[in-house]
C-alpha cells in the first residue's frame, strides 16, 4: 500500500491518510486480518506526526474498518460482504455527489446532468443502453 499525502491540500492530513486505508481496505490491497503498519513506522515513513497517524487509526477504528490490540498493533477489521458492498456503493455515491455539485457550479442543470450520465452508460456498455 502506498500513501500519498498532498500538504498543499485543504484536506487536513489524517483524513487524507483515513482515505487512502479505507480505499485500499474497499478495493482489496488491505485484507481482513491484514496488519497496518505501526503508528511510529508509519509517522517516520511518512515524516508525519505520530500523532496524526494515531488520529487517523482511531477515526478507521470508530468507523469500523480497523481494530487495535494494544501491545499488538492495528488490523483490518473481519466485515461481512454486506457491509464491503456498502462502503464500496457509499464511495461511487461520494463520487458522484462530488461531480454533480462540480456539474451545477458551471451551471448544469438536472436534465443535462442526466444526459451526460446517460451518454457515459451507453459508452461503458458499448454504445447500449440497458
Amino acid at each position: 500500500m502506498q500513501i500519498i499525502l498532498n500538504n498543499s491540500s485543504m484536506v487536513p492530513v489524517y483524513e487524507q491518510l483515513v482515505a487512502q486505508i479505507k480505499q485500499a481496505i474497499i478495493g482489496g490491497v488491505l485484507t481482513e486480518g491484514s496488519a497496518l503498519p505501526s503508528v511510529r513506522s508509519l509517522s517516520a515513513e511518512l515524516r508525519i506526526s505520530a500523532l496524526t497517524v494515531k488520529k487517523a487509526y482511531d477515526k478507521l477504528e470508530e468507523e469500523g474498518f480497523v481494530v487495535t490490540v494494544h501491545g499488538k498493533g492495528t488490523y483490518v477489521a473481519t466485515t461481512d460482504r454486506e457491509l464491503a458492498v456498502e462502503a464500496r456503493r457509499k464511495a461511487v455515491e461520494d463520487e458522484m455527489a462530488a461531480t454533480i455539485l462540480k456539474a451545477r457550479a458551471v451551471g448544469l442543470g438536472n436534465d443535462e446532468i442526466r444526459e451526460i450520465v446517460e451518454i457515459l452508460l451507453a459508452d461503458a456498455n458499448g454504445g447500449y443502453n440497458t
